[in-house]
């Protein structure tokens, strides 16, 4: 029986895969990609798929599981930079640089997926980004075919964006991490986490109680995975928060000022435009989170093209209520939105 993207994605869903290729090194991935291109057969690379919409029919061509292991050390002073491979699991990651010592990915504890991810998409959380922290990459071109050494201006880093987000043309194989040595993170930028760590915003807390009090938080709106809780069945945040002119702000939404733009809360928009935690179609099996309205969940038994018809009720709803567009945060594979 084929293996199926439900089999590999956190959403549970999505259909067959014509053939799977793991790569349990860099250069296997290399190689899977290369003869995929040279095949011309259609690419789909699968991580941890916790940031993948596939649809239903599957994948009429070749997903290559990134399965790549190794972690180095290279220490200069009070600092250490951290070469990871691509394949890595995230979190696993971040609780060992937390017990070495190293500070600057706690507040980015608990996101699934794995640490070649990481990069694409610039993930973030509480205040921090990779971006920051991101000192190389080692990257393959699938143009050209080369194995290249990135530097981080190359990325075209901005928010939950980059040079990686919106085209497959390149496939990251590691991931350099510039990290101080300090058992105190860096300082803590946002006011929900630094009200639970009892300081004041700009301050600094040790990495341990950041890594904790972050679980925490995560654990109560439903992104830290757990199989037994459908609310986990997810990809996370499905939308991204919009940026929009500050004359388009709606009265009383949570919103920042970023680089001379205004972010708003989505989850606010979508509850506000009467989209609450638990929303679902009639009959449907797939609904918002019962603990945070940014989450489209799989209740069980769900189809991709069920979410996404929610997805597109809320998405529809957003833009009538406040005339702002939502975007998906996730990467959608063989489907339309």
């Amino acid at each position: 029986m084929p293996t199926t993207l439900a089999e590999l994605t956190t959403l549970r869903l999505g259909g067959p895969a014509r053939r799977l290729v793991t790569a349990a090194t860099t250069d296997e991935l290399v190689d899977a990609v290369r003869a995929a291109d040279e095949a011309g057969d259609p690419l789909l690379i699968v991580g941890g798929g916790s940031n993948l919409v596939a649809g239903d029919t599957g994948w009429d061509g070749v997903v290559i599981l990134v399965r790549t292991r190794g972690v180095q050390h290279r220490d200069a002073g009070d600092r250490s930079d951290v070469t990871v491979a691509a394949g890595e699991p995230w979190d696993a990651l971040v609780a060992v640089t937390v017990d070495d010592g190293l500070t600057g990915l706690a507040p980015m504890s608990g996101i699934p997926g794995l640490a070649g991810a990481t990069p694409v998409q610039n993930v973030g959380a509480y205040g921090s980004e990779v971006s920051e922290l991101i000192c190389g990459l080692r990257v393959l071109d699938r143009h050209s075919g080369r194995v290249e050494d990135w530097p981080p201006d190359r990325c075209r880093f901005g928010f939950r964006t980059s040079a990686f987000k919106h085209t497959d043309r390149y496939v990251v194989l590691e991931v350099t991490f510039r990290l101080e040595r300090s058992e105190l993170a860096q300082p803590v930028r946002y006011l929900e986490l630094a009200r639970r760590l009892g300081v004041e915003p700009g301050e600094r807390a040790p990495s341990r109680a950041v890594r904790e009090t972050v679980m925490d938080l995560r654990r109560s709106k439903g992104m830290v995975l757990d199989p037994d809780d459908h609310d986990t069945w997810s990809v996370g945040s499905f939308f991204v928060n919009p940026f929009v002119p500050a004359e388009l702000v709606p009265d009383g939404c949570p919103n920042w000022e970023l680089d001379g733009r205004v972010k708003l809360s989505a989850a606010w928009l979508i509850e506000n435009a009467g989209f609450g935690k638990g929303f679902r179609l009639e009959g449907g099996r797939a609904a918002v989170s019962t603990k945070h309205t940014l989450a489209l969940t799989n209740r069980g038994g769900a189809t991709t093209a069920e979410l996404l018809d929610l997805a597109r009720v809320i998405r529809d709803g957003v833009r009538d209520r406040f005339g702002i567009s939502l975007r998906p945060e996730a990467h959608l594979a063989g489907v339309e939105f």
